[in-house]
């Protein structure tokens, strides 16, 4: 299963990767900054091989190349996670306009004591202050928010590999 986006909306779909594309993956989540005749290298592959790999791993959804940065250490005060309660009619309403806020970084549909769940960044406890009360609480179908704000990163990875053996 992958997630290919339609829109702003990830949608799972059925597809599939081999043992190579798993291994550029790995290697990529260790460094997204190695080349192709790097990964071809210590695969043992031609570089070609590695860059259509590539190409084709990000073009399908597979993966995303970015920098991860640490928002506290950018300037950004307040950081977090709000769970979200929506009527269940209108969730896709609700994700859709959650989609478009700025600050808004993450957004999930989940099971459990809220139905999604979004991360933020932000520069002050005001802005925090107006994306709460001023624009996810006026979304039609938000019935009720519970906002976390991350004191400190404790442990961010993202090399988990691939679940594919």
């Amino acid at each position: 299963m992958t997630l290919r986006k339609q829109g702003a909306v990830m949608r799972r779909t059925k597809t599939t990767i081999d043992q190579i594309d798993c291994k550029i993956i790995e290697l990529l989540q260790k460094d997204g900054r190695l080349s192709n005749s790097a990964i071809a290298r210590e695969l043992g592959i031609s570089e070609a091989t590695a860059r259509t790999r590539l190409k084709r791993l990000l073009n399908e959804g597979f993966i995303q190349i970015v920098a991860v940065s640490n928002p506290i250490k950018l300037g950004f005060e307040v950081t977090g996670i709000i769970g979200i309660t929506v009527d269940s009619k209108k969730l896709d309403i609700v994700t859709e306009e959650l989609n478009k806020l700025v600050p808004v970084w993450y957004v999930v549909k989940t099971t459990g004591s809220v139905d999604i769940y979004t991360e933020f960044v932000l520069k002050s406890i005001d802005e925090l202050n107006d994306l709460i009360y001023n624009k996810i609480n006026k979304i039609d179908g938000v019935l009720r928010t519970d906002t976390s704000i991350i004191l400190e990163f404790i442990k961010r990875r993202y090399d988990w590999g691939s679940a594919v053996q």
